[in-house]
Parts: structure tokens; sequence; C-alpha cells
């Protein structure tokens, strides 16, 4: 049967479109359209399942679980590099390369090192085939499924490639990416990942794929390894990996000699704060091919390449005192307060201490000389002492709270400390209502957080709740606000009731709740009242809610505290249950039943599948229990809920066997 016309013009359609973005950061068409292609190619593809293409487009947004990552042997293997430090050191690898290649010319080419996950991608007639980590060198982990779901990594090439061969990169996550996902892990309490290169190394290895694809990974190659490779040299591999369709960086440079080498590592020790991605130093290679064969390997490394590592932004200045912040959640952050010094081009006044631990390691004395390093870490930090003065006393980290003077607690296996004083705690009570109006939250237009900070202090709120019985009156008499925006303030906050119900959930701040776990729980419960009705069982049922999300769930709705805020918030008309859209094929069918998806499926997408059964009145669970009714099973079903359904009895169905169960008594 032949292979319907549009469904492969679509794919080679989004293919180019995906390209066109994510390597050549020149989009062609809105993000809107693309998503209407993508919509009819999903369709066509449900439609005719026989044409099912590991390397469609549509396979981008993951859905595999992978419980135990297979263990693959690289068929090529892949060397560490010798590190240098010096010029002196680049000049003695130079005179070793002449030494054995004897009196020819070199030419080299120097490439930015990047600071990532190194990957190698196996292509096979210009498709993906596989992607396995360095491992040891030897071998690595088959991380396919996570790959693909990186919109830069191509899974159909263009041009005129190899039948078979190995590309080598790194995986990184770019610096604007990186902060925003710090950025959401602060806003429900949690502690911001410490760097991008570990935060896309530990993405690799996530069990479920669709979780990596919400991560804005990229991929960055830089070398190609295969046998009668159509090119001779490193300089005119990168460019054929370009025409192929891989993101390669530009910043590559056919050198002629070492002095330009030097040059181009003068240049990018200076310029690599101006990249979206971190580099911690440069890598130098003999540019041909018969050259490098000729150098050949240690037992560790090739003998044709050195990576050159710049040195950590670091400067030393005075620790002036140590302060702590106390975040919306209660958690303790020390903070050093400098003497002004300039680091990596900017002035800085400030550095992050983490916790006691860290000051206790560092035996840090008021007035020491530290060094400040501003290298992996977005956030300049003290990494030790340069010099000491005399006769300082070791830092005591503080045992109650700075702002309302409560003991500090520090829970067994945490690594900070913890005010208790929730509901008594300025800043405590202050970052929770600038977390309840900000965008992604209630979005109140007029309100900021000076603002909220002036309105606590002044006695106007003392919760969130309370911002729906302010008056323009009231408003007026703060400080820098006249009529018009003490009413934009007002109306903001009363237009933030009709904001649906997954929004208000992550309003609240309930610990660990997300907006991505406010989405889920919303969708599941539909209303506030069901949600607080749950049990923890109940809880860690829902798809992807862990026990740790459930039991902060259930600790905040038993606090009187909240009840009262909630009945409030309720009396306000806020928005506390799901408005359905309306849905003529919905029906009650699977009500009372419980449901655990795994595998890929040709019919359905992982989403759409778990939608059907909510709307047909059934409970979609992420782990097998006893409770559990049905497990749906594609394709790669993991071996371990295989395992546990079968030793618990629990029915395996198709997605075929599901539509029937549907279909019945129609």
């Amino acid at each position: 049967m032949e292979l319907p016309k549009r469904i492969l013009e679509l794919r080679e359609l989004l293919h180019q479109h995906n390209y066109n973005y994510y390597v050549l950061d020149n989009p062609t068409i809105s993000d809107y359209d693309f998503d209407q292609l993508l919509k009819e190619l999903q369709s066509l593809e449900n439609q005719y399942p026989e044409f099912a293409d590991p390397n469609s487009p549509t396979q981008r947004v993951g859905g595999m679980i992978t419980k135990n990552f297979e263990t693959v042997v690289h068929e090529y293997r892949m060397y560490s590099l010798d590190n240098s430090y010096s010029r002196e050191d680049l000049l003695d690898w130079e005179n070793r390369i002449q030494k054995m290649l004897g009196d020819v010319p070199v030419q080299y080419t120097c490439e930015l090192k990047y600071d990532g996950a190194s990957i190698s991608i196996t292509y096979e007639n210009g498709k993906l085939l596989r992607a396995v980590t360095r491992g040891d060198g030897f071998q690595g982990d088959d991380v396919t499924q996570n790959i693909k779901t990186i919109k830069s990594v191509p899974l159909q090439l263009k041009g005129n490639f190899p039948p078979k061969f190995d590309i080598r990169g790194e995986i990184i996550l770019p610096l604007d990416g990186f902060e925003k996902m710090n950025q959401e892990l602060i806003d429900i309490g949690e502690t911001p990942y410490s760097n991008p290169r570990n935060t896309a190394s530990g993405s690799l290895k996530l069990q479920d794929s669709s979780e990596v694809a919400r991560r804005p990974l990229d991929c960055l190659l830089y070398s190609i390894t295969g046998n009668n490779l159509p090119f001779p040299t490193q300089f005119d591999g990168l460019q054929a990996a370009r025409d192929w369709s891989f993101k390669v960086p530009n910043q590559s440079k056919l050198a002629q000699n070492m002095h330009e080498v030097f040059e181009f590592i003068d240049y990018w020790d200076v310029h690599r704060h101006d990249l979206p991605y971190e580099t911690d130093g440069v890598v130098i290679k003999v540019n041909d091919f018969h050259q490098q064969q000729e150098l050949g390997y240690t037992a560790k490394a090739p003998r044709w390449a050195i990576a050159y590592k710049f040195k950590a932004e670091q400067v030393t200045t005075t620790l002036n005192s140590i302060t702590y912040q106390v975040g919306r959640t209660g958690a303790i952050t020390p903070v050093a307060n400098l003497e002004p010094v300039q680091l990596a081009g900017t002035i800085v006044k400030r550095a992050s201490l983490h916790n006691a631990d860290q000051i206790e390691k560092l035996d840090l004395r008021i007035g020491d000389s530290v060094y400040v390093e501003k290298g992996g870490e977005i956030i300049p930090k003290v990494i030790g002492v340069a010099q000491r003065g005399p006769a300082l006393e070791p830092v005591v980290y503080i045992t109650h709270c700075p702002e309302c003077q409560t003991e500090l607690i520090r829970k067994e296996g945490e690594a900070q400390h913890y005010c208790p004083n929730y509901y008594g705690c300025p800043p405590q009570i202050i970052g929770r209502i600038e977390h309840y109006i900000s965008r992604k939250a209630m979005d109140i237009e007029g309100l900021g957080g000076e603002t909220v900070a002036l309105l606590y202090h002044n006695g106007l709120v003392h919760d969130y709740s309370d911002l729906y019985e302010l008056t323009v009156d009231q408003v007026i008499q703060l400080d820098r606000m006249a009529q018009k925006s003490s009413e934009n303030l007002v109306n903001g906050i009363e237009k933030s009731k009709e904001v649906p119900f997954e929004r208000v959930l992550f309003a609240l701040g309930i610990r660990y709740v997300g907006e991505t776990v406010a989405k889920k729980l919303a969708r599941h419960y539909k209303s506030i009242e069901a949600l607080q009705a749950a049990s923890l069982m109940d809880l860690i049922l829902v798809d992807e809610i862990g026990e740790r999300i459930a039991q902060s769930v259930l600790e905040f709705f038993e606090n009187e505290n909240n009840q009262r805020i909630i009945t409030r918030l309720k009396a306000f008309g806020i928005q506390f249950e799901v408005v359905e859209k309306f849905n003529p094929n919905a029906t009650n069918k699977l009500q009372g039943k419980t449901f655990v998806v795994s595998g890929v499926f040709e019919k359905f997408n992982r989403d759409d599948l778990k939608i059907s059964i909510e709307e047909n009145g059934g409970k979609v669970g992420s782990s097998i229990s006893a409770k559990t009714d049905y497990v749906i099973a594609g394709a790669n079903m993991g071996p371990a809920k295989l395992e546990k359904a079968t030793k618990l009895g629990v029915p395996i169905i198709s997605e075929d066997d599901y539509i029937q169960l549907l279909n019945e008594n129609n």
C-alpha cells in the first residue's frame, strides 16, 4: 500500500520548519500555523497507523517511559581529551605533534568546548537510529527516546550523507532556559538547580520522555565518526554536518598555526559571556584526518586533540557580613555581603552561601578575604578563604528567624533551616501574596511586589483573601498611589475572579504544586471540594503525583487558616471548579474504573487516551495497585509494570480492547 502523499509532504515540511527554527534561528512560519500542520499530521497518522514512523515530527512530544536504560557498546570509542591550562602546555603539545609528523604544515580546527552532557547519535540511511550517553567511553546508556524530544536534533537528514555514521556532541541547557526552570522551582518553594550542565545531564536519564520534552534542551554537535566519510578534514566535516541539518555552532575557526589558535582563545576568553550557553574552554584538533590517523591515540585520549580550559572567573574581596533571607515557604538562605568587586563583567556585592553546612565547611569568618567565583554557577558564590585576619571568630549560624524571631527548625535530610511561623512571619506572608498575584497565577494588573509590601505594612492585607475587600479610598492613601493607579489596582483584583481553577490552584501557593501539577489536579478533581476530600492514596494515584506532593496537599487543606482563606475566596467569587467545555461524545461508561496507561499507541497518543478515559468518567492512575481496574498496554510497555500487573491480577488490555469497552452497550 502506497504511503499517503499528504503524510509525506507534512513530515518533510515540519522537519524543514523545525530546522529553520531550532538550527538556523530563522522561523518562516508562525507557531500557530506550525501547530496546525502538526495536528493535521497527527490526525493522518492516527487514521493510517500502518504508516507509523518513529522519526516522524509527531514523536517529538515524548511519552515513552523508560525504567531501565539499556547499556549499549559504542561502535567507535568515545575518548577523553587531555587538558591544558597555559600557552606553554599548547606549545609542548604542538612540539610532540611535529616530532611525530615530521616537518610538515599542520592546520588546527578551533572549537568552543561546550559544558554539557556528551552524546553519540547514530544515523542510518538519514534517519536517527540510536542515541547513547558517553558512559565510560566504551559503552553508555541508550537514551534515544529522550534525545528525540530535543527539537534541534534532526530526525531525518537532507543532502548527500553516508549510509551510516555516528555524530558526537553535547546536550546543553541554554542560560535563559535554565533561569526559567529555576524560577519555576522558586515559585513553588523548591531549591533551584545548581548549574546548567548537571541539569542537562540529569535530564537525559529522566524516565518519562514527555518530561524531557518540556525542558528547553539543545544539542550542539562537533564530530562525525564512521567509515569512508566523504570529507578529508575536521573543518570540512563541520560544514557537511551543517548541510545535513545538524546544529553546529559557527564559532569554529580554521587556524593555520599556533599563533592563530592563541588569537581564538584570547577572543573567546572575553566574549564567551556573550553566548547563550556555557563554555569552559577551547578544543584544538589537528584538522587533517590522515594526520590524525598517523598520530593515533594514547590509552585514554587522542594525540591529535587537546582541550584548553578557561580559568574560572574568580576574584578576592572582603566578607563584610552575612545576612539571612526568608522565602515564602520559610526556607532560610544565607547571603554573603561583600566589598563590591568586578567579576565577569558585573559588579558583585553579594554571593550565595547555600546553607549552614557550606558556611561550616568553608570555616568562614566576618572580615576574611574570600575567593568569589562565577564559573558554572549563574549566581556568584564564595568558594574559599584567601586570607584570614587576626583574631576573627567563626560564623555562628542563626538559631531564630531574622524577621519574626521564631526558633528555626531543620528536618532530617534537608539542606536548609526553616522558619515554622508560616502564618505570622512577614516575608512569608508577603511572599505568598506576591506569588498569588503573579502573572502565571492570578495575574492582577496594577499590583506589584512593592505595593503588596505597602498594603501589608499598612495593615490593609494579612493574606491574599484580604485583597478582595480593598477599596480605592484605602489604596489611594499609600505612597505613590494616585486615583488612576488605585482604580486600576482594584479593577485588576476584581478581574482576577475570572481566572480559571487550574491557575487559582497554583496561586494558592501549596508547596511543591507548580503550574503543571496544579493543572493535573484541577483536571482530575474538577473542583476544590473534591480535592479537599481526597485521601493520600487518592492523590498518589493521580498521574505523576508522588507521595511528597500528595502529603503537602493534605497538610495545606488540613490547616484551619487555609480553610478560612478558601471559604472567603469562595464568597468573593473566585473560580474553584473547572468550567467544562461541552463534549457531545462524553459518557459515564467508565465511572468508578481506574486505568493505568503504559507504552506507545497507534490510534491514540498517550495524552489523548488519558483525556478519553476521563471524558468517559474513568480515572487515570500513575502506578499500578490493587485498586487498578485495567492497564492499557501499548508497544514497549515497561517490564516492571507488566510484572506488577500480572502479579496483582490486573487485566491488561490493548487500545483496541479499550475502544471496544467504550462501544459496548451503544
